[in-house]
C-alpha cells in the first residue's frame, strides 16, 4: 500500500477534512507508516504545521501542494546527475547482496552507452559464486567490455587491471561491480575502501561517483545500509531498485535528508531499459 493509499485509508485529504491537530497527527502516521521515519516525518509535518498557519490555508488542494512542496525540499540535497567529465570516470557500485546491484550496473551500462560513452565493466565481486558470469551476461546484454578474473581473486587487482585497459582502450566510463557480503561488516569495508585506493590512485584525474543500490522494499533497512555504507566508503549518489506500486518509496525522502545524498537513479521494473533517472517532482507528485 502507497503513501497515498494510507492517506486516503486515513480519510486524509477527504471530504471531512479539517486542518486541526488530529489531521497533523494522522498525517504524521501516514508519512511514518510510508518509510519516511520518525524524524523525517516530524519535520515535514512540523514545517507544513507552521506554512498553513502563516499562510492561512484551508483548501485540502492547497495543503496537498504544500505538503509536496516541503518534500521537494528535502529531496533537493545535489545534483542528481552523474558527473562523468574526466574520462574515463569511474562509477563504483557498492551495497548489500540481494538489492539488484549486477542489474543495475548492466541497465546502466546500456544507458551510458546509448548516450554515446565508451563503457568497461569491472567484476570486482569475486566472493559471491558466478557474480562474474552473471555481469559478463549483463555486458553482452548491453553490448560492453568487461575485465574479470577468476573467483576468489583479489578485487583491487580486477579494478587495477580495468583502469589500466580504460586508458588503453579510450574507455568513457568505467562501472566497478563490488561485492555485498564477506565474512563480516568490517573486512567488507576494508575491501571497498582498498577498491577506493586503487581508484584514487589509477584514476587521479578521473571524475570518480560512488552510487548505493538500495531495495525500496526494505524500508528503513535501507536508511541503515546507507548510514553504514556512508561511514566507510563515502557515497555520492543513491540508486533505488524495486521502487514500483508495491514500494513504500518514504524512506527516499529520509535518506536524502538524514545523509544529504540525492537519489541519481531508480529501477522500475527487469527490463534492461527500466533504469531511469531520478525525477523529485514525479515522485513526490506519485507520493501525495
Amino acid at each position: 500500500m502507497g503513501l497515498f493509499d494510507k492517506i486516503k485509508k486515513l480519510n486524509i485529504f477527504s471530504g471531512l477534512f479539517s486542518v486541526d491537530e488530529d489531521f497533523f497527527e494522522e498525517l504524521e502516521e501516514a508519512l511514518i507508516l510510508s518509510d519516511m521515519g520518525v524524524e523525517t516525518s516530524t519535520q515535514a509535518v512540523d514545517t507544513l504545521r507552521e506554512r498553513v498557519k502563516e499562510n492561512k490555508i484551508k483548501d485540502p488542494e492547497e495543503v496537498k501542494a504544500c505538503l509536496r512542496e516541503i518534500l521537494m525540499e528535502l529531496l533537493a540535497v545535489g545534483d542528481t546527475a552523474l558527473d562523468l567529465a574526466d574520462k574515463p570516470a569511474v562509477v563504483l557500485m557498492i551495497g548489500v547482496n540481494g538489492v539488484g546491484k549486477t542489474t543495475t550496473i548492466g541497465k546502466l551500462a546500456h544507458r551510458l552507452k546509448a548516450e554515446g560513452n565508451r563503457v568497461l565493466l569491472a567484476a570486482g565481486d569475486t566472493f559471491r559464486a558466478a557474480a562474474a558470469d552473471q555481469l559478463t551476461i549483463w555486458a553482452d546484454r548491453a553490448q560492453v567490455e568487461i575485465v574479470k578474473h577468476e573467483e576468489g581473486s583479489d578485487p583491487a587487482a580486477v579494478v587495477f587491471d580495468a583502469m589500466n585497459a580504460a586508458r588503453a582502450r579510450r574507455a568513457d566510463v568505467v562501472l566497478v561491480d563490488t561485492a555485498g557480503r564477506l565474512h563480516n561488516k568490517q573486512n567488507l569495508m576494508n575491501e571497498l575502501n582498498k577498491i577506493r585506493r586503487v581508484i584514487d590512485r589509477e584514476g587521479e584525474k578521473s571524475s570518480k561517483e560512488i552510487l548505493l543500490v538500495l531495495d525500496a522494499t526494505t524500508g528503513q533497512n535501507g536508511l541503515i545500509q546507507a548510514k553504514q555504507f556512508g561511514e566507510s566508503a563515502g557515497i555520492t549518489g543513491i540508486v533505488l531498485t524495486k521502487l514500483d506500486g508495491t514500494a513504500k518509496g518514504g524512506v527516499v525522502v529520509a535518506i536524502a535528508r538524514e545523509m544529504g545524498v540525492p537519489v541519481k537513479f531508480v529501477g522500475l521494473g527487469e527490463g534492461i531499459d527500466d533504469l531511469q533517472p531520478f525525477d523529485g517532482e514525479a515522485f513526490v507528485q506519485a507520493l501525495i
